[in-house]
């Protein structure tokens, strides 16, 4: 089996601030890096090191080819990135503080530059038993849900950042919605109905700190997990490490407690950590943590 991934692909700038500015304020950064980023490339960075078979989907500008072999070096197969001469690669600026929170300002760039040609070609060879994750950083989200449908693959949609009227139109084509708690009540208010009702097979909830439920609305069952305590460096990229683990457990017929498990480990462990996609725990890694902290209780 394997994971396709429509996701974007960003430079992501952090700065070290004592707090998020506020309107008219200028404030100075302790620090600053730059790494891999975006919600696509942190999913399948998080997939693939998590043992998964991770195909990327996207587009990067020609000063973006650093991120393309970052990516390959990470165990991501990029056959499917192309390369857009006419504008830049997509890119983040993110504010940190001592908590660990952040605030993000997002510039697409060429994530919003993917041709349905090059999805189509991407999922020529794709199995029905296969994944395709897509996010909302991106273009072409409904016709790769749709190809893939067509094939018989499973569809996950992380609907990040969040836009009713894009989760509206993906809502006939996936599998498995995953939204954060917040998002999710938002839609149910807007479809009128109990979050429950919502039209799809699996809902995935985030909830942060407080962990995941994973609702089966066709079986009306529900799973709960909440992760391990820790003291965070940086939440950038937590939901995103979340995602790419749950699929990835998915996708390796693990059990849904094995897969809920796994991510909110993944998770914890990755927001002890600064930066995106390069602090993502691998799979060797997560384990000996819960195993750790199982040994600890």
């Amino acid at each position: 089996m394997a994971l396709y991934n429509l996701g974007s692909i960003n430079t992501d700038w952090f700065y070290q601030v004592d707090h998020c500015p506020m309107d008219g304020e200028t404030v100075a950064a302790d620090g600053c890096a730059n790494g891999l980023g975006g919600k696509g490339a942190n999913q399948s960075v998080a997939a693939a090191r998590a043992g998964s078979v991770v195909h990327h989907i996207g587009s990067v500008g020609g000063e973006g080819v650093w991120a393309v072999e970052q990516l390959k070096s990470m165990g991501v197969d990029v056959t499917h990135v192309a390369i857009e001469l006419t504008e830049p690669t997509g890119h983040a600026l993110i504010f940190v503080t001592p908590d660990g929170e952040n605030r993000i300002v997002i510039f697409p760039g060429t994530n919003r530059m993917i041709e349905d040609a090059d999805v189509k070609t991407a999922l020529a060879r794709a199995k029905p038993q296969d994944t395709l994750l897509i996010q909302n950083e991106t273009n072409a989200q409904v016709y790769a849900a749709q190809r893939a449908k067509a094939r018989g693959m499973r569809v996950v949609y992380s609907a990040a950042p969040f836009e009713l009227e894009a989760v509206r139109e993906m809502l006939p084509h996936i599998d498995l919605l995953a939204v954060n708690s917040v998002e999710a009540g938002q839609l149910a208010e807007a479809l009128g109905v109990d979050i429950t009702a919502l039209p799809v097979s699996e809902l995935l909830v985030t909830q942060g700190a407080k962990g995941a439920t994973w609702h089966d609305l066709k079986q009306g069952q529900t799973l709960s997990v909440t992760p391990p305590e820790v003291d965070p460096v940086d939440t950038t990229g937590a939901g995103d490490t979340f995602a790419g683990f749950f699929c990835a457990g998915r996708d390796l017929g693990l059990t849904v407690a094995e897969c809920l498990e796994l991510a909110v480990g993944a998770a914890a462990l990755k927001v002890t950590r600064p930066g995106t996609s390069e602090a993502i725990p691998l799979l060797s890694e997560v384990r000996a943590f819960l195993e750790s902290r199982a040994a600890s209780l």
